[in-house]
């Protein structure tokens, strides 16, 4: 009877094949590389793999932070007196109030 483990591939771990011919120089293409092409291919990586996040991004970061950490306003009562104000007709405007908020948003 055939001994099995001799005939199987390289994807079984433990494997030991002794493989000759044609197809040994594709199978020896499929194992692992040599120290020479690891150390090669870990400075491709230390070169090729940085990543750079621009200032905009970050400044946009701790903006969106500032913002989840800052504590909800609830205005919907002053609102609500505002709209009975304004359907009433009891509402008076400051003009001077608005003036100067123009020219603050101006300057």
């Amino acid at each position: 009877m055939n001994n099995i483990d001799s005939t199987r591939s390289k994807f079984f771990p433990n494997t030991q094949t002794n493989v000759t011919g044609k197809n040994a120089a594709k199978i020896k293409a499929l194992q692992r590389n040599d120290v020479g092409r690891f150390n090669e291919l870990k400075d491709m990586e230390k070169r090729d793999s940085s990543v750079t996040i621009p200032e905009a991004v970050k400044d946009f970061s701790r903006i969106r932070k500032a913002v989840d950490a800052a504590p909800e306003v609830d205005n919907s009562d002053k609102i609500a007196k505002l709209r009975d104000q304004i359907q009433n007709g009891t509402y008076k405007m400051n003009f001077e109030a608005i003036a100067d908020k123009i020219l603050q948003e101006e300057m």
